[in-house]
């Protein structure tokens, strides 16, 4: 990989962290304040957990999304087009997962969150769908993603239902 790569590796690692801390400008109060006066459910991990599976999670995304980007650059033509797609379902998919966090933590709306993480989960999965078909490398990439956002929303739901 030339310099360049390099540096646009980092902007797509730089822009997956940046869903993460806009959400987290909405999470820092609330996890002090209110959440911990929220009942839990049985699975709920530390708080301590959480900062350090994102960060990870988002280095992949990141990662993934250089891939698809890389292709996208050498490409013309249908596949062009498709990774283009996917590169827009990817940014989509962010938004939502920084929406997410000003709906839970900064609305305390976890009915709503609900729905929103409904709506991150399909995004997820349609972004893996784009991307495999790409770079399989992608698929491994994005897997631990869709897993943790699948067990962030029993976390909203039970936390919906209990509260």
């Amino acid at each position: 990989m030339k310099v360049f790569d390099y540096i646009q590796l980092l902007f797509a690692i730089a822009l997956s962290q940046s869903a993460g801390l806009l959400g987290a400008l909405f999470t820092s109060s609330s996890v002090t304040t209110w959440y911990p006066t929220l009942v839990k459910p049985a699975l709920n991990p530390p708080a301590w957990v959480f900062g350090p599976v994102w960060t990870i999670l988002y280095v992949f995304m990141g990662i993934a999304a250089f891939i698809v980007w890389r292709v996208y650059q050498k490409s013309s033509g249908a596949k062009k087009r498709f990774a283009r797609t996917a590169l827009v379902l990817f940014v989509l998919q962010l938004v939502l997962n920084a929406w997410w966090s000003i709906i839970f933590f900064g609305q305390q709306q976890l009915g709503w969150a609900l729905l929103e993480v409904v709506c991150l989960w399909v995004a997820i999965a349609a972004t893996i769908y784009y991307f495999a078909r790409i770079s399989r490398t992608t698929l491994w990439l994005l897997a631990p993603y869709l897993a943790w956002v699948s067990f962030a929303s029993y976390l909203n739901y039970s936390l919906w239902m209990l509260n």
